[in-house]
């Protein structure tokens, strides 16, 4: 996975650079946005699917708008994202922090009066994996670590990441604008190399959605 996640981002951050010399005439603006999110596991164990219940974390970054054409831009963003569930059953909890590279296709349709304009965007996120916990009692035993590391075993969580990301929104003439974006996860963060039977086939996906308030600069 890793021979390929390089490369691929090679390309894109390519493509970036490519659509901001392309469009180094039109305005091209930047902006940062921050709100809560709210993020859940989806387990496959030995072909039993469940969900974990919810955490709330936190979720902020900076995002460059890009113009392709008129009310079409493409929006590269570079965004801390906590993730991670807790467990139905017990008092476990799974706290992830990564560092995600959505690339969104926006459509901004202005608004007659000109007082703002919708926000509509969907594309492709990358994300790695910087942190994490997971902490809980098992037994009379209570237990922390970090679920990249290695504890001796092999770590239990891949730290690559990749999914689709939606948002929608609203942005003012002003600037500001408030939203609601969300990420489904894609790839398998569940480490089961050198896994055997039915282990192997378990899963586990991040999904996510955050209510985010943000700012671009640079309008007219």
């Amino acid at each position: 996975m890793k021979k390929i996640m390089f490369p691929v981002l090679a390309l894109l951050m390519g493509g970036i650079i490519l659509f901001s010399a392309n469009t180094a005439h039109a305005q091209v603006s930047y902006g940062v946005k921050l709100g809560p999110d709210f993020s859940s596991l989806a387990y496959k164990i030995d072909n039993s699917k469940t969900t974990s219940k919810m955490l709330v974390g936190v979720a902020g970054g900076v995002y460059a708008n890009l113009p392709i054409a008129p009310q079409f831009y493409v929006q590269p963003s570079l965004m801390y994202e906590g993730k991670g569930g807790k467990d139905k059953s017990t008092d476990i909890k799974t706290r992830l922090n990564y560092l995600t590279l959505p690339i969104d296709l926006l459509f901004k349709p202005e608004m007659p009066n000109g007082s703002g304009a919708w926000i509509v965007g969907i594309g492709p996120y990358f994300g790695y994996g910087l942190s994490g916990k997971t902490s809980g009692t098992a037994g009379n035993t209570t237990f922390s670590g970090d679920p990249f590391k290695d504890n001796g075993s092999g770590a239990s969580l891949k730290r690559f990441d990749a999914g689709a990301n939606v948002q929608l929104g609203y942005e003012m003439s002003n600037g500001f604008n408030i939203g609601l974006n969300a990420e489904w996860g894609l790839v398998n963060i569940l480490n089961n190399a050198g896994s055997s039977g039915s282990g192997s086939s378990n899963s586990a996906r991040n999904t996510s959605f955050a209510v985010m308030v943000g700012y671009t600069l640079g309008k007219r």
